[in-house]
């Protein structure tokens, strides 16, 4: 049973041809990759692409530009395998991700989602531990050794305190991802509207902590560029409402709570306030200050 391996592409070429070399060269022969260039301008990656010679792989070019959403639902709809994942276009795999899903898979069969372990890596490659990302790990992730399966209101809870899931990194199971959509208007927190939809639908979330693949983050980054000026955190105050209503219809009142608290969001945006006073950004630092201490 291949892993379907899907990557929207836009974005730097020379990111996305490590990204598709580690698909390359996986330990584990089992996979099939598709490419979704979503009208990224140049011919390199097309000439890249046209170079492998390789029956698993699949190269797809739109002929317009549809944005991250779209293509995200392309990459589903193209999925055939019972397990697929969403690839960051400048995200890399280490050489055991294939066995590590696979096997988490066949022991955990009914798991719609599974969170491998993930190193964070910069702009040049190199492994760092950002404040973000040990906050993440070490605070709010569920703690436990070895492979944890979780579901219900606990994890929509957990969820709701923090998002320490590493979105590129996810599998997922087909048939489940299906059964839910991306929801227009959350550009940023997207990835997880999807996850607490399938959450909140009883999906089951399979943590397995074999480190096997390296997350890129950008200093530069569209999102961390919008928590700067503090326009980001409007779209999740949105969110956090729907999510809290969605706790409410299933009585998950401490999911609710959680959600109306966005504790962590709030911290997040209380550290970015100096950086915001510093740049003298009047208007980044009252909606960084809206964000912390509103409702």
């Amino acid at each position: 049973m291949p892993l379907d391996i899907l990557i929207p592409y836009w974005g730097d070429p020379g990111y996305m041809k490590e990204t598709v070399n580690s698909v390359l060269a996986q330990n584990n022969g089992d996979w099939l990759l598709t490419v979704v260039d979503d009208a990224y301008p140049g011919t390199e990656i097309s000439d890249f692409m046209a170079g492998i010679q390789d029956p698993r792989v699949k190269y797809i070019r739109k002929d317009q530009n549809a944005g991250i959403t779209e293509n995200y639902r392309t990459c589903v709809s193209l999925a055939t395998q019972e397990m697929m994942v969403i690839l960051g276009c400048d995200d890399v795999l280490l050489p055991n991700y294939v066995d590590v899903i696979l096997s988490a898979h066949a022991s955990f069969p009914d798991a719609a989602l599974i969170q491998p372990g993930v190193e964070v890596i910069d702009e040049n490659g190199q492994a760092v531990a950002t404040l973000v990302d040990v906050v993440k790990q070490r605070i709010i992730k569920p703690r436990g050794g070895g492979r944890q399966l979780m579901a219900g209101e606990a994890i929509a809870t957990n969820l709701m305190h923090g998002d320490w899931l590493y979105w590129p990194s996810l599998a997922f199971r087909t048939d489940k991802i299906r059964k839910v959509d991306f929801r227009d208007g959350f550009p940023i927190i997207q990835d997880l509207a999807l996850i607490m939809d399938m959450i909140y639908n009883g999906d089951q979330l399979l943590i397995d902590p074999e480190l096997c693949f390296q997350y890129r983050r950008h200093s530069n980054s569209a999102s961390s560029t919008k928590l700067v000026d503090g326009s980001r955190f409007a779209g999740e105050r949105e969110y956090f409402e729907v999510s809290a209503a969605q706790a409410d219809e299933l009585g998950w009142t401490k999911a609710a709570r959680s959600a109306r608290l966005r504790l962590t969001s709030r911290a997040h945006a209380a550290a970015l306030l100096p950086k915001a006073a510093v740049s003298r950004n009047n208007a980044a630092v009252k909606a960084l200050v809206r964000h912390t201490f509103g409702k």
